[in-house]
């Protein structure tokens, strides 16, 4: 039980059950009215299921105006008042319990409630209409002879609010209706929703313009709706699915026998319904398709947070009747809560394989969506800023599917007095080095990157690889176990690794590893490996500034850009002592990568790693500065798509630069022109849409051989 519930059940049963009104009524208040709420699903229902409890042991508290005998809240301002001829009635819950007693199945409640049906029927394993539970905003639209004249919101299940011209703005619902044979009088009901693509990109529109984010598609589609200025909603990504449809003033008047056959013709009307839909047999028929859903739930279109089951027989259905608030005839069977509301202990930052330093939240473990939630991942500084989160306070925390969790949003009611805003620290709590954040740029790093421990693995891979010291044999895993098992703990230690070291690294991985050892053949150690990578490892002293550049594994500094700034200096020494508006001046170089460049060698640590690797061998020959691009082909672009036959793709690049050309990765209006080879893709696609000119492999020969590249 959440800590909100835990106080309010303190005191007498009249003191609860006042406090138990008055926390649901602001709830309500917050998510009908305000489109803010303030506590999330989970807690909402604990509330009202206590007050329930409370009502049902103690009749006399129960009153006219309770919460447990409404759906919503009442209208605010702005919004005319409809009054539903057939009211709104929400739906009986059914949950999956988490910690079920001995020999009692998780989901007894909708196995209750499909006994009950039986029970009341007088018959086995009735037909049921099964449908996902969408998460939206429930809708009424009414139409006279086919054209639509009304929508209107839940609001408390008697009246909602009238939002016919923000209604009008939704695509997918008819202004009139299709074919014939509908009624004069009609009133389909269905959940308005924000579909996750639109949500996910109008957040990211918002976050292009400065707007504000929408915290999830429930509340992006309620507010939505409720936009004083139509244009407003007309701009957001708004669905709707039928599920219900009546023929007013009667409620039981009907346009079939069963609801399924009910939808198909609102389907031919002009309706959307849900294609999930489906029609199942009994309790087993129910749990299958709560259990299909539950696994496609992911990767569903909309949001959903449980299925719904309806005897799909409406004669049935009259005879089942209706409790105070809900009808005997459905429940909703719901997920375990996706949301949850927890508090922050500390937030903490963890030091990613590149540097990046991201804020993490430890929280005050919390079960969401059947999973202990301990951390949630609060992505970056401006984040943080943007939630205001705080050390101490109750948050309400999300986990869909398998996704690390994250924190929705504050609860500012909740916090403590002695909260302070959190900065992100000045060092790294890994290596001490300075945490730097470049203008422009959202990601805070460490600027440790060849000494930083939390670095160390993806740094070593980057600085073996073919395009950078090209040390052959020195893999991932075998870094991995070179760390692991504390051979290596900079780069620099590369170039003191021997033979036994090797082999003393691979014994211990194998032990650990449970596996035969390999390292024992035929009564002697096999040690060729281990020469070879000593070998490769040796051989790599011998590079190029430019290789060397490139695997010091700067931010934003790639090959070209290695070689450009090799050619451009000519010296480890002069890029060093380069300021920012130097390195600015060179080509492909903007503001962003020199501030890069500056703070990668400003920090103390990495010129001592650079030095280390020098004092271990590393070398190459200087050259004299090359300010400006030479050879037949400069100011050229060329871009390389295809397998080449005569020569490999590096060869070509480095002919072609050779003579002045710039090789590029993608095809523009810029591109000088395009070599294609066997099997050229959506290069050559490109460039011939954009008119580029396009050569063979021995037009490419027969330039280079013309220019003696």
């Amino acid at each position: 039980m959440s800590d909100l519930s835990t106080h309010l059940s303190t005191g007498n049963p009249a003191q609860q059950a006042r406090a138990l009104r008055t926390a649901l009524e602001d709830a309500n208040y917050r998510y009908y009215v305000l489109d803010d709420p303030s506590i999330p699903d989970a807690d909402y229902d604990r509330l009202l299921r206590a007050l329930e409890a409370l009502e049902a042991a103690h009749p006399e508290l129960a009153t006219p105006d309770s919460p447990t005998r409404h759906v919503g809240a009442r209208p605010a301002s702005g919004f005319s008042e409809v009054r539903h001829a057939i009211p709104m009635l929400s739906l009986t819950d059914a949950f999956v319990d988490a910690d079920p007693p001995a020999g009692v199945d998780a989901n007894h409640e909708a196995r209750d409630f499909v006994r009950r049906v039986e029970q009341a029927l007088g018959t086995r394993n009735p037909e049921f209409s099964v449908e996902p539970k969408f998460d939206g905003l429930a809708m009424s639209l009414r139409y006279e002879r086919g054209v639509l004249v009304q929508g209107a919101t839940r609001g408390d299940g008697t009246v909602g609010e009238d939002v016919t011209a923000n209604v009008r703005t939704i695509k997918a619902i008819p202004l009139k209706l299709r074919g014939a044979g509908w009624p004069d009088v009609l009133e389909v009901r269905g959940e308005v929703f924000m579909p996750k693509a639109g949500f996910a990109a109008w957040n990211a529109r918002m976050l292009r313009e400065g707007g504000k984010l929408l915290a999830n598609p429930r509340n992006g589609a309620a507010g939505s709706l409720r936009q004083l200025d139509a244009r407003v909603t007309a701009q957001r990504p708004l669905a709707f699915y039928a599920y219900g449809v009546y023929l007013p003033p009667d409620p039981d008047a009907v346009i079939a026998d069963r609801h399924s056959a009910a939808m198909a013709r609102l389907r031919g009307w002009g309706f959307p319904v849900c294609p999930e839909n489906q029609i199942v047999r009994g309790i087993d028929g129910c749990l299958g398709f709560f259990r299909k859903i539950g696994a496609e739930r992911d990767a569903l279109p909309y949001g959903i947070d449980g299925v719904v089951y309806k005897v799909d027989r409406y004669d049935q259905q009259r005879a089942l009747g209706f409790v105070a608030r809900a009808p005997r005839w459905a429940i909703a069977h719901k997920f375990p809560a996706e949301e949850q509301t927890t508090v922050v202990e500390a937030i903490d930052v963890q030091i990613g394989r590149t540097g990046a330093a991201t804020p993490v939240a430890r929280l005050r473990p919390v079960q969401v969506a059947g999973v202990t939630v301990t951390n949630a991942t609060l992505h970056n500084a401006d984040q943080v800023a943007r939630l205001d989160v705080r050390v101490g306070d109750s948050v309400i925390v999300r986990r869909a599917g398998d996704v690390i969790p994250e924190i929705v949003r504050v609860i500012p009611e909740r916090r403590p007095a002695n909260a302070r805003p959190w900065a992100m620290p000045a060092e790294c709590p890994v290596c001490g080095s300075s945490i730097e954040r470049t203008e422009g740029e959202a990601v805070a790093r460490c600027s440790g990157g060849l000494v930083c421990a939390a670095q160390r693995r993806e740094a070593i891979r980057h600085f073996a690889s073919r395009r950078a010291m090209d040390i052959d044999g020195l893999g991932e895993r075998y870094i991995e176990d070179l760390i692991a098992f504390e051979h290596v703990h900079s780069l620099a230690d590369l170039y003191h690794l021997t033979v036994d070291d090797f082999l003393a690294m691979k014994r211990r991985a194998e032990e650990r590893d449970g596996a035969v050892p390999e390292t024992v053949k035929a009564g002697r150690i096999a040690t060729k490996w281990a020469e070879n990578l000593v070998a490769a490892i040796d051989a790599s002293k011998a590079t190029t500034l430019e290789r060397f550049l490139f695997a010091l594994g700067i931010p934003e500094v790639g090959e070209a850009t290695a070689k450009t700034l090799a050619r451009h200096f000519g010296s480890l020494e002069r890029i060093q002592r380069a300021d920012a508006a130097a390195l600015s001046g060179v080509k492909d170089v903007g503001a962003i990568m020199a501030a890069h460049i500056t703070a990668f060698f400003a920090e103390p640590r990495n010129r001592e790693a650079i030095a280390a690797l020098r004092a271990a061998g590393v070398h190459w020959a200087e050259a004299a500065p090359q300010r400006t691009a030479e050879g037949p082909l400069a100011g050229q672009t060329v871009v390389l798509t295809g397998a080449l036959t005569s020569l490999t793709r590096d060869a070509a690049k480095a002919r072609l630069e050779a003579l002045g050309a710039k090789v590029a990765g993608s095809v523009s209006r810029k591109t000088s022109f395009v070599v294609a080879g066997e099997a050229a893709g959506s290069k050559l696609e490109k460039a011939m849409a954009l008119g580029v000119e396009v050569r063979s492999e021995a037009q490419l020969l027969e330039l280079l051989a013309a220019h003696g590249g």
